[in-house]
């Protein structure tokens, strides 16, 4: 009975280290994927990190959760940092070309205009804060 109950254990550890592992390859393939494209970056503002945001009209977790956050990122950086917002319901071209699959989906990009960081689904203001930090440190 024990060794049963540690074999489906480590089986379950097993099965979610493979998922785990296949999402932080699958998110550095798309970095590396996106470290030379610039297509909805027109208006990025060079030496000043920025939060490329896909959302659409009907995502209801991007008016209640992922809005507020950027706001607040946004508010505490003043102007050390641009918000790109892109419908991706209208803008069905860049989210393909950005690989967005779902929203919101958020790519920060540090001083020198490289995606550096994915965030699939919502992502607390705190996070965006330490991401930021770890990618203005790297570029300087």
């Amino acid at each position: 009975m024990v060794t049963e109950f540690l074999l489906r254990t480590l089986l379950a550890v097993a099965i979610t280290g493979v998922g785990v592992g296949v999402f932080i390859i699958a998110n550095r393939i798309a970095l590396k994927r996106t470290a030379q494209k610039y297509r909805g970056l027109e208006n990025l503002r060079r030496g000043i990190p920025a939060v490329l945001y896909f959302t659409t009209p009907t995502c209801a977790p991007c008016k209640t959760i992922q809005r507020p956050a950027l706001q607040r990122v946004k508010q505490d950086l003043a102007n050390e940092l641009q918000i790109i917002e892109i419908d991706a319901s209208v803008r069905t071209d860049l989210a393909n070309y950005w690989g967005v699959l779902s929203v919101p989906t958020t790519f920060i990009i540090d001083p020198l205009g490289r995606p550096r960081k994915i965030n699939h689904g919502v992502v607390s203001a705190n996070q965006l804060h330490h991401q930021l930090k770890q990618i203005v440190e790297k570029s300087i």
